[in-house]
């Protein structure tokens, strides 16, 4: 009971750790985003992928140093392939609903991006807790 109980609290740790190291990445992502787009005048799918892929970095750093218990013996070119691929089609999800949610429903893209943030959120925790730990 004990082992369950400690193996509970490590989970609601990470999962804290997650949402704060995620929200920072957000503020990261979001804003580079909104200044990108309304003060640069790029379009917003080339504005999300340039401000994913500057918050998957922080996010990667954060993960494996302060959220996510990394074996130590563990191949670190072979783990950031795996969480760049990982990110990779957490880029594409993050496009796919950006371009659905603005293009196609015509919802504002700061709105849709918050929207495609939470999914993709979900998936990274999922897909970094099986592969990094």
């Amino acid at each position: 009971m004990l082992k369950s109980k400690e193996k509970f609290e490590k989970l609601v740790k990470q999962i804290f750790r997650f949402g704060l190291v995620g929200g920072t990445a957000f503020l990261i992502d979001y804003g580079i985003l909104f200044c990108l787009t309304e003060f640069a005048g790029v379009n917003y799918l080339l504005s999300g992928t340039i401000s994913f892929s500057v918050s998957v970095v922080f996010n990667y750093l954060s993960s494996r140093f302060w959220v996510f218990e990394v074996k130590e013996n563990a191949n670190k070119v072979w783990e950031f392939m795996i969480f760049l691929i990982l990110s990779v089609i957490g880029l594409g999800i993050n496009q796919i609903i950006m371009y659905i949610g603005v293009d196609k429903f015509g919802i504002y893209y700061m709105l849709t991006k918050i929207i495609a943030t939470f999914i993709v959120m979900v998936y990274n925790f999922v897909t970094r807790k099986m592969f990094m730990e």
